[in-house]
Parts: C-alpha cells; sequence; structure tokens
C-alpha cells in the first residue's frame, strides 16, 4: 500500500467474474473497495457476505451507470457514507451480439449507453474530487475487440474502441494534476460469460490465440492492481493488451 495513505477504490460491475477479481486485487493491496450493482442483480447481500467470510470486505451501491443522473445519485450516497473515490475502474459491460444486419436499435443503444456512455456518467460525478485532491487513478476496462473488431460486435467493438480514445484525450486533460487515465484491453477470459458459450465456439476461440488458453480474471486484475499502484504514477494514457498473443500491436 501507499505508505499510510489509505485509498478508496469503485469497481463498476464489481460483481461480476473480472470484476469480483479487480475488486478482491484492490483490496489485497489494502484499499477499501466499493462495487456497484443493478436493481436485476440477485442477492447482493448474499454476495456480499461470501465474499466477507473470504476475507474481503466490500460495500456496494446500486447504479444505472447508461444514467447520468443514477450516477449522480450513486455519488451522493458514496459522499454521504464519507467515501471519496481515489481509484476508479470502469469496468461495467455487457454484450448484445447480432451481425449489423440483424442488429437492431435498441441492442446497439444499449451496448453503447452501459459500455461507452458510462465512461462519460461515472467518471464525470468523480474526476474533480481526485483533481481537486491532487492524486487518482481512471482505469477504464476494453476489449481486444475495440482494437480488432470482431464479427457480430459492431456494437461492442465500437464501444470499446471508443473506451480507448476516451482514455487517451482525458489522461491529457488532467494529467498535470496528479491523475492518470489508463485503459485495460483483456482479450477473452475465463469468465461465466465465455464458459457459457457452446463448446465448440469456446474452442474456436482458443484456436486462435497462441498461449492456447483463455486468460484468467485474476491476470487481468493483476495488471489492474499494478495500474491503480503508486509505482504505475508515470503511465497515463496508455492502452495495455493482455490477450494471449490473439492481436498484437
Amino acid at each position: 500500500m501507499q505508505g499510510s495513505t489509505t485509498r478508496t477504490a469503485l469497481v463498476t460491475g464489481g460483481m461480476g467474474g473480472l470484476g469480483q477479481a479487480i475488486a478482491r486485487t484492490l483490496h489485497a493491496a489494502g484499499h477499501r473497495v466499493l462495487v456497484t450493482c443493478t436493481a436485476t442483480d440477485a442477492d447482493v447481500p448474499g454476495w456480499l457476505a461470501a465474499q466477507a467470510a473470504d476475507g474481503f470486505t466490500f460495500a456496494a451501491y446500486e447504479v444505472d451507470v447508461g444514467d447520468f443522473a443514477s450516477c449522480q445519485t450513486m455519488a451522493q450516497r458514496i459522499q454521504a457514507d464519507r467515501h471519496q473515490v481515489d481509484i476508479l475502474v470502469n469496468n461495467a459491460g455487457i454484450t448484445r451480439d447480432a451481425t449489423f444486419r440483424k442488429l437492431s436499435w435498441e441492442d446497439w443503444d444499449a451496448v453503447l449507453r452501459v459500455n461507452l456512455d458510462s465512461m462519460f456518467n461515472v467518471t464525470k460525478v468523480f474526476i474533480d474530487g481526485m483533481t481537486t485532491r491532487g492524486w487518482g487513478r481512471v482505469i477504464n476496462i476494453s476489449s481486444v475487440n475495440g482494437s480488432k473488431g470482431q464479427f457480430g460486435q459492431t456494437n461492442y467493438s465500437a464501444s470499446k474502441a471508443g473506451v480507448q480514445g476516451f482514455t487517451r484525450a482525458l489522461a491529457q486533460e488532467v494529467a498535470r494534476k496528479g491523475v492518470t487515465v489508463n485503459a485495460v484491453s483483456p482479450g477473452y477470459v475465463g469468465t461465466q460469460l465465455v464458459m457459457d458459450m457452446p463448446e465448440d465456439i469456446r474452442a474456436r476461440i482458443v484456436a486462435e490465440i497462441p498461449l492456447g488458453r483463455l486468460g484468467r480474471p485474476e491476470e487481468i486484475a493483476a495488471l489492474v492492481g499494478f495500474i491503480a499502484s503508486e509505482p504505475a504514477g508515470y503511465m497515463t494514457g496508455s492502452n495495455v493488451a493482455m490477450n494471449g498473443g490473439q492481436h498484437m500491436s
């Protein structure tokens, strides 16, 4: 941890497979960790209790990251609970896959709202606090498909490419205020979402990965943990790929 300083981290989508791994890694580094949940998440108290039983104490805040007013309300609740967000991990994301010819406007809009509008909505309500205090970390989760594109994912690929552009632009604006902004672009990771794919599709994906396996959530989380640390203070505006060699640049 950074000397005697206690930082507070907020992980959006923190109850998902990758989000949980990130939350645990930040907690293990000594940070106070808050996670977001949605109105449709099942048994949030049960999830928090299970995490606590494993030694990870989190606080959860309900929010729709695609709605700015909802994010403002969340920020007010966090402030009322006497927390200040020093480390923000914009991790929440969804998929609604279809070829472009079959893609509905509703599925385009849903993915862009949750994956890209959330970058504005969530970051906007916390960035001023970071710049005022002179220290902050914003870490945005993009995707390998934001870099290379993917058949049947025009909505998802566009949203994740937008995350990378947002990251580079905001990094320039807040660098002299002590705040770094970076993106992480994971490849295919063995979360429940990927493991629920038909086995033949998953096998084809793995065959395209030079390392010959899916990533582990803990591997991505370890990278996020480093970017959130003091030793990463000279790193900003980066998009760090971690995809087993599936897309090299």
